[in-house]
């Protein structure tokens, strides 16, 4: 296999060196062109829905494919309750656990039309209509005079027996009726579970919601997960045909290895591969199949909390590693 491959063996993985300059190899011209990047780089997307993103990205390297997963975990900001001002809780769940649930609560809200809060500000100016979205909750629990008889359903028995997100709802301060007018903001999932409540109890408190970034507390991180895995290589060395190509197959996830009309396995789908080295485990397909990753290609998987679409986040955390690169550039250690 070349050097571009990573090798796939019984009890190890072979050629995984690298160098401390990205991109080069032991052989050939790897010396930087941006026009050859350009004519090389590749981005194929799979599939794309509301919360879920499946794409490849060609010719990058690890350091670069890597710095765009950490980004989108740690480093695109949200927006996120931060701080909980309790009025009345006679719940059985306490203050800070309900504070806790309320935060974790992923809210639609475009993080550019906010700004960021000054913490070297005193509590009392620090929050203001530009930095902080104000969510109330007041919820109380109330016998149902109409309940069905014989019925043992809370839901029926009472009203506003159980507290979901979509009972949060927005108090717009100042400008934010005009700027959130066509975006109103809400829970991404109304129906999570806040609190159960009986007759006579009560929940009443306010929600600052503020943005932030998942390296301080994971309630920013917009994602529910980033991760990228290397595109899979299965070389077949030999023919292997008849009952034997029908074994190679089952050796394989579904869809990876194809039989033809003349009886000959093939490879059909190698992203499909979850590389279990499964087939090197029979000895009758001794160097017959050769397995490995592309070092080069990764197959990207993002779902998003529903706080924002995973494309976009995807193009922030390329916007954020930009600022990055230009504050290097800029500072006095680069120059």
């Amino acid at each position: 296999m070349s050097d571009n491959i990573v090798g796939i063996e019984y009890n190890r993985v072979t050629n995984t060196s690298s160098t401390d300059f990205p991109g080069h190899q032991a052989s050939g011209d790897f010396s930087w062109d941006i026009e050859k990047f350009k004519q090389n780089f590749d981005i194929d997307i799979k599939y794309l829905t509301e919360r879920t993103a499946n794409f490849d990205l060609v010719h990058i390297d690890t350091s670069i494919a890597n710095a765009f997963r950490r980004i989108m975990i740690a480093e695109v900001p949200s927006v996120a309750a931060e701080a909980v001002y309790m009025f009345m809780n006679t719940s059985v769940i306490q203050d800070e656990v309900l504070a806790h649930r309320i935060g974790l609560i992923p809210l639609k809200v475009d993080p550019d039309l906010l700004s960021w809060v000054d913490k070297t500000q005193d509590e009392n100016n620090r929050y203001t209509e530009d930095n902080t979205i104000v969510l109330s909750l007041d919820v109380v629990c109330t016998k149902n005079p109409n309940a069905p008889k014989n019925s043992t359903n809370a839901k029926e028995l009472y009203r506003n027996s159980h507290v979901y997100a979509s009972d949060l709802k927005f108090e717009p301060h100042g400008s934010q009726l005009e700027k959130f007018k066509n975006n109103p903001v809400v829970p991404a999932d109304p129906n999570i579970l806040l609190a159960k409540l009986r007759p006579g109890q009560e929940i009443s408190l306010r929600a600052h919601c503020i943005l932030g970034i998942g390296s301080d507390h994971a309630k920013f991180s917009p994602v529910a997960t980033a991760s990228y895995r290397l595109m899979p290589v299965i070389d077949i060395r030999e023919p292997i045909t008849g009952a034997l190509a029908v074994n190679f197959q089952k050796c394989f996830p579904p869809g990876v290895i194809g039989i033809n009309d003349q009886g000959e396995a093939y490879v059909q789908d190698a992203r499909k591969d979850t590389v279990s080295r499964e087939v090197l485990r029979h000895e009758e397909f001794d160097g017959k199949v050769k397995l490995g990753r592309k070092r080069d290609h990764f197959i990207f998987n993002v779902e998003s909390t529903g706080a924002m679409s995973p494309e976009e986040i995807f193009f922030k955390s390329v916007r954020v590693l930009k600022n990055k690169v230009e504050y290097l550039r800029n500072c006095p250690i680069g120059q």
